[in-house]
């Protein structure tokens, strides 16, 4: 699946923005509930997947860095699927 640039940029900070709200809401809601365990929870998973990607790309851009060809390999490749 082909995400336009800004989107597939700002995916890191949507879920680390996700995470915090969640945690937040759990927070706000008080733990009275039981329903706050299940905001805080999803809350952490979303930080951790946020952490990740961010990880990730950092790792690839690194490695891209690092050797050139990896890069235009890629851009072939993306070329090539249109």
């Amino acid at each position: 699946m082909w995400l336009p640039t800004p989107i597939y940029e700002r995916t890191p900070q949507l879920w680390l923005l996700m995470a915090l709200l969640f945690v937040v809401l759990g927070a706000y809601i008080g733990f009275d509930y039981t329903l706050t365990y299940f905001y805080v929870l999803l809350g952490l998973i979303c930080g951790v997947r946020g952490v990740h990607i961010l990880r990730m790309r950092k790792a690839y851009r690194r490695a891209a860095a690092a050797n050139p060809e990896i890069l235009d390999d890629t851009l072939v490749k993306a070329a090539g699927d249109y």
